[in-house]
């Protein structure tokens, strides 16, 4: 039986390292009450992929990014803003934030999110 080491922690506040094993996403980061949380899988010169949980009512506010970003919505629900456009996902949904477009998140329910950004 493989210990699932996704969500630990060892006695010097480290994560172990998750490449090469199978986890489960969404056990990967807990919610919090009234807060956003992140947690960095990779993060590399050409890109990085993060998982978020926001609490209801959560988000983040009004912000441009130089590079596309795709969130994929892994639980929950959340509202997008693009642009001023307004787009509610929910799990299995996802949505491309073009570069340099102003967007915002605010969490309808509990959920998370993967986000991946490459850069170009």
């Amino acid at each position: 039986m493989t210990k699932d080491v996704s969500n630990t922690i060892d006695l010097e506040g480290k994560r172990p390292d998750i490449r090469g094993r199978k986890l489960v996403i969404n056990d990967l980061l807990a919610y919090q009450e009234s807060a956003v949380v992140s947690r960095t899988l990779i993060d590399k010169k050409v890109g990085t992929v993060t998982m978020f949980s926001f609490d209801e009512g959560q988000g983040l506010s009004e912000h441009t990014a130089p590079y596309d970003a795709m969130a994929m919505v892994l639980d929950g629900e959340v509202e997008v803003t693009i642009s001023g456009k307004v787009h509610d996902l929910k799990k299995d949904e996802m949505i491309i934030m073009p570069a340099s477009e102003p967007h915002a998140l605010r969490a309808l329910k509990p959920f998370k999110m993967m986000l991946i950004m490459i850069r170009a």
